[in-house]
């Protein structure tokens, strides 16, 4: 007699998706919300309707959004999946038609051609008035912000011509968004279209750089006159996986490279970069001659080389660094030893100089453990790493930055904490300027919320 295969650890624990929808006008509050917090903090990541087709990929499970309505020290909550093209026709199934890992090949024969909208379930954006839910290979999807609603494909007028990335960054003087699209005629070229949407939402022509090779690109940032995209060694082919090989494979021999583009048009530069995967920036900015990036860094992404051979588990351990752009190089040193991954900031600091930046840590890649048991607070004055630990039996969620004054990283952290002996989850609440003490509240309800991706804080002023 045969064991039972072991479920897929990302449809299970923290992961595991739940299977309905809900409105609940009210949560148990423990502590107290402070009064000054007013918004919504939605976050989205992947939650398959259904049992979907092995092997599962979280990176192409169906899109849903959590939003977490705070309002005079009272918390409300609100769940509903996107409605893209594949739930609503895999639901009409009442079964999983589409692969989540593969090619389209792998799709049930009854699918039918891979609509154009993709999965929706990396990223959330605000702008030009719009709640925009997003994954790299497809365009926006447009939600209500309050109902949750999918209102449709958000292609900003027509102008979008096929994808854009899961990481846009919004200029906070301008209010412009600046995005790419890595692969945007669907050849795997190298090519990477540059985009800028105004505060309006009006979107330029795509301005077409050439990058070293093809490569998976999850984020890039802006500083107030460039906007830097690292290409790392992750590469794609689709010759080598005709061959048998893998369509993506780790190739550090290639090096990386630092692409640096001036946001109002002129001249392209590339800088040789080493050979390392960071999947996602904390801020950039320049200083001087020198643009400074500072990001989330691994020896070795995990994927296999060319010859199938996969890494060592250790090397996917991510940690900050920052790589200066100068005198025709790029510099590479590390600001911490703590593994940490998804960082963010004080998004009013965006492309600026800034002090500080939190991030979730305490596991993930490279460690033992898929999940991340604490907070932190990096200060980039004096090298210190504040951390809160959640417990060895909690996972957090990515930190969400939300201003409380004027000042640099006056305001609050907000993240949802999953509870593996009671399957449940709450939305916690801490001191920004002092995360090492933890939550100063906890909104709790009874409900896992499935760990997922990023998160997304807009005031009730609706900004």
């Amino acid at each position: 007699m045969t064991s039972p295969a072991p479920r897929n650890p990302y449809l299970a624990k923290g992961f595991a998706p739940v299977r309905d929808e809900v409105d609940i006008a009210a949560l148990d509050v423990e502590g107290r919300f402070p009064d000054d917090l007013a918004g919504t903090l939605y976050r989205i990541g992947p939650n398959p309707q259904f049992d979907p087709r092995p092997p599962y990929n979280p990176l192409m499970g169906d899109g849903m959004v959590h939003a977490f309505t705070i309002r005079d020290g009272r918390v409300a909550y609100r769940n509903r999946w996107v409605r893209t093209g594949r739930w609503r026709r895999e639901n009409t199934a009442g079964r999983a038609l589409f692969a989540t890992a593969g090619l389209p090949s792998d799709d049930d024969p009854d699918a039918g051609p891979r609509p154009a909208d993709g999965v929706a379930n990396t990223n959330l954006v605000w702008h030009a008035g719009r709640l925009l839910a997003l994954e790299e290979g497809s365009p926006p999807l447009e939600l209500d912000p309050e109902t949750l609603a999918t209102r449709g494909l958000w292609t900003f007028g027509g102008r979008l011509a096929r994808n854009m990335t899961a990481h846009p960054r919004v200029d906070p003087a301008s209010g412009a968004m600046a995005l790419f699209a890595n692969i945007p005629r669907g050849r795997l070229t190298g090519e990477i279209a540059l985009y800028e949407a105004d505060a309006a939402g009006a979107l330029s022509e795509p301005r077409i750089v050439q990058g070293p090779y093809p490569a998976l690109i999850h984020d890039f940032a802006i500083t107030e006159r460039v906007v830097v995209v690292v290409v790392c060694p992750t590469t794609l082919s689709l010759e080598r996986a005709a061959a048998g090989g893998p369509l993506i494979a780790w190739e550090p021999g290639r090096g990386a490279a630092v692409i640096v583009a001036p946001r109002a048009g002129g001249e392209v530069r590339r800088y040789p970069a080493p050979p390392r995967m960071a999947w996602h920036i904390m801020n950039a900015f320049e200083d001087g001659d020198r643009i400074v990036i500072d990001l989330c860094e691994q020896d070795a992404a995990m994927f296999s080389g060319p010859d199938g051979r996969p890494p060592e588990a250790s090397r996917a351990a991510q940690r900050l660094a920052r790589w200066e752009v100068a005198a025709g190089e790029v510099r590479s040193r590390r600001l911490h030893d703590l593994i940490c991954e998804y960082p963010r900031i004080d998004e009013r600091r965006t492309g600026r100089r800034y002090r500080y930046g939190w991030l979730a840590c305490l596991g993930g890649p490279g460690t033992d453990d898929l999940f991340h048991r604490g907070l932190a607070r990096f200060d980039h004055e004096t090298g210190e790493m504040a951390v809160w630990s959640a417990g060895p039996r909690h996972a957090v969620s990515e930190p969400v930055f939300v201003a409380r004054g004027p000042a640099e990283g006056e305001g609050w952290i907000v993240c949802t904490v999953y509870d593996e002996g009671e399957d449940t989850s709450c939305l916690a609440v801490l001191d920004a300027e002092d995360v090492a003490a933890g939550p100063v509240a906890r909104a709790r309800f009874g409900r896992r919320v499935p760990m997922g991706f990023h998160g997304l804080w807009r005031p009730l002023s609706g900004r």
